[in-house]
């Protein structure tokens, strides 16, 4: 698959992710944030909860399901990312709790919804 077109898929599960919190009361704190170690796809939060989001998103009849995507590799440089947003961000929300959530996105040809799992504390 071309990279503009991974891109574009990408940005098309962003949008469903967000949408999705959005719906659940979450607000949106960033999008895309780069560091040094990657992007962080989502960060949001309630009154309870500063939340780093993974999206991965899918194909229908990819090879790979989007949850397998987020690997212990991944996992530690999500986390690596958080803590550099968690000293590069001064007016961050000030939430009593940090989460790691995974919003695993699958989508058919013409980039319509076709499933959607939310893991809340994923890692």
């Amino acid at each position: 698959m071309a990279i503009d077109l991974r891109h574009h898929l990408g940005r098309v599960g962003e949008r469903l992710a967000r949408d999705h919190l959005e719906r659940l009361d979450y607000r949106v704190v960033a999008c895309n944030y780069r560091t040094r170690f990657g992007e962080l796809d989502l960060i949001v939060c309630d009154d309870t909860w500063l939340v780093f989001v993974e999206v991965k998103t899918r194909r229908s009849g990819a090879m790979e399901s989007s949850l397998q995507a987020v690997t212990p590799d991944k996992q530690r440089r999500v986390r690596a990312m958080a803590a550099a947003w968690l000293v590069e961000a001064p007016d961050r929300p000030r939430s009593r709790e940090l989460r790691f959530d995974v919003v695993a996105i699958t989508v058919d040809r013409d980039g319509q919804l076709v499933r959607l799992d939310h893991l809340e504390g994923a890692f």
